[in-house]
């Protein structure tokens, strides 16, 4: 037997959304809809592993070609950039509603142990940068005995 469910008077306000409802709006009315840039800009969103050799890092960048993707390591310290560029409307199409990011995008991140830039490489295969970050040998500092 299922339980009764309780009504809950602010359970309708947990739901309002004001810039979504004069979207719609919009959007009925055949307009542009308002900008909301931050909720279309690109997420990159990452995995990071170890091994006693090297971090490993999936970034997924989608929509994005591998010559408009930057990584600069230096030291422990990683920066990702991307820039999206879409393709132009032709002139007689009129430009009715877009949710696709166009821009630039940066990810960084600190590593707890220096990186071998040197040895470090990149690869881009269907929208996921992957990083192998060699660990930088000797980077661990030396306990000094007292005499």
């Amino acid at each position: 037997m299922a339980l009764p469910t309780r009504w809950n008077p602010l359970r309708q306000m947990s739901r309002f959304d004001p810039i979504g409802d004069l979207e719609d709006v919009f959007r009925s009315l055949g307009a542009r809809a308002l900008p909301r840039d931050m909720d279309n800009a690109l997420e990159m969103r990452m995995d990071i592993t170890e091994d006693d050799q090297a971090y490993k890092v999936a970034v997924d960048v989608p929509g994005v070609r591998k010559e408009h993707i930057d990584v600069n390591v230096q030291g422990n310290h990683v920066v990702i950039s991307a820039e999206v560029k879409r393709e132009q409307n032709k002139e007689r199409e009129r430009h009715l509603y877009s949710e696709r990011y166009e821009g630039r995008a940066f990810r960084s991140f600190s590593l707890p142990v220096d990186v071998d830039s040197d040895a470090a490489h990149a690869e881009y295969d269907g929208g996921v940068l992957r990083l192998t970050l060699p660990k930088k040998v000797g980077n661990g500092g030396k306990r000094l005995p007292i005499n």
